[in-house]
Order: structure tokens, then C-alpha cells, then sequence
């Protein structure tokens, strides 16, 4: 509090609080990045995002991921299967994502209340780095959220707006809120 003299020599308090550098630069952060406009990398091979399993996952989450590991597998076989039977012209991924936008912009569209935007960016940014077209080069999960598989997202897992949309729905389902989803995540270091 700062007083401050006022009319008759009568003092007069007023709250005065000026935020520590470390918020203003974490703000300031924050808003850079969720405001900064995608530019593709040049190659797939950019894309590639390498992490760290956790090792102290639940016997019972380790189990809920492999198998969903072995779907996606015994999908992507069956997909090349049938792809060895068509033109040689058709895709085995999704396309990657060539457009524009900021993530502010993408959650925005992918109808998250800006109110959870700092949660989905500390998430994002620690799956992809806000890059929508980020392969994990182990396990194939794919986009902002790095969703496994990927086919699992409506649309394109590639695409931002489908992926933060699936996310949104997976983050209130799952943990029932944004806020939940970003402190399993800060416990866990994955969600």
C-alpha cells in the first residue's frame, strides 16, 4: 500500500501493486506464442517430435497404450494392404497441415473458452511445440495434442482446428476440465 496526501493533509491509502517481472514475461510470452502466425517446415522429417516415455505410468495406463499402439499398427497394416491394391497416387497419412493461423486463432475456432486458453498452451507446447503437423517418431501420434492414433481425430489429426477440437472434448471427458488435464499433466508429464 502507498499512502498518498491528500486534500487537507488528510492521508489517503491506495493499493499500488505492480506485477513481478517474472509475470510480465511470462505474459508477454504467452502471448507472442499463442498470437505467432505457423510457417510449415520444410520437410517431415522436421516434424518428427522425439519424447520421453514416462516411467512412472500405471501398469493399467502402460497396458491402455500398447494397445492402442497395436490398433493403430494392425490399422496401418491393413490400410498398406489395401493401398498395395490402389493407384500408387493415394496418401497413406493425413496431408500435413500447409495452412496459416496463430493457435489463438485455432482454439478460438475449435470453440475452447479463452478462460482455458493458458492450460491448452502449456500442453500444446510441451506435445508439439504449437506445430500442427508433429509426428512422435516412436509411437505415430500426431498433431498439437499429439493424439494416438491419429485416426482417432474427426477430420485430420494434422488439421489444428480438428485437433484442438478432438482435445477439447478428450481434456472435459477424461479430467473434466481444461484445469484438470493441465495438472494430470504437470504430475504425470504426459496425459
Amino acid at each position: 500500500m502507498v499512502a498518498v496526501a491528500g486534500i487537507l493533509g488528510v492521508a489517503v491509502v491506495a493499493p499500488f501493486a505492480m506485477p513481478p517481472a517474472e509475470a510480465d514475461a511470462q505474459t508477454l510470452a504467452f502471448q507472442q506464442r499463442i498470437h505467432q502466425q505457423f510457417t510449415p517446415n520444410p520437410s517431415p522429417e522436421a516434424d518428427l517430435v522425439f519424447t520421453e516415455v514416462p516411467v512412472d505410468i500405471s501398469s493399467e495406463e502402460r497396458q491402455r497404450i500398447e494397445a492402442e499402439k497395436a490398433a493403430e499398427d494392425a490399422k496401418k497394416k491393413a490400410a498398406e494392404e489395401a493401398s498395395s491394391k490402389q493407384p500408387p497416387s493415394s496418401p497413406a497419412a493425413p496431408p500435413r497441415y500447409t495452412g496459416g493461423g496463430s493457435p489463438a486463432e485455432w482454439m478460438a475456432a475449435a470453440g475452447i473458452a479463452e478462460s482455458d486458453w493458458g492450460y491448452v498452451d502449456f500442453i500444446a507446447s510441451k506435445e508439439s511445440g504449437w506445430n500442427p503437423n508433429a509426428t512422435n517418431a516412436s509411437s505415430g501420434a500426431c498433431g498439437l495434442i499429439q493424439a494416438l492414433p491419429c485416426s482417432k481425430v474427426p477430420g485430420s489429426g494434422y488439421n489444428p482446428v480438428d485437433n484442438l477440437r478432438w482435445a477439447n472434448g478428450y481434456a472435459v471427458d477424461r479430467y473434466g476440465s481444461w484445469a484438470a488435464a493441465y495438472a494430470f499433466w504437470t504430475a504425470n508429464s504426459w496425459w
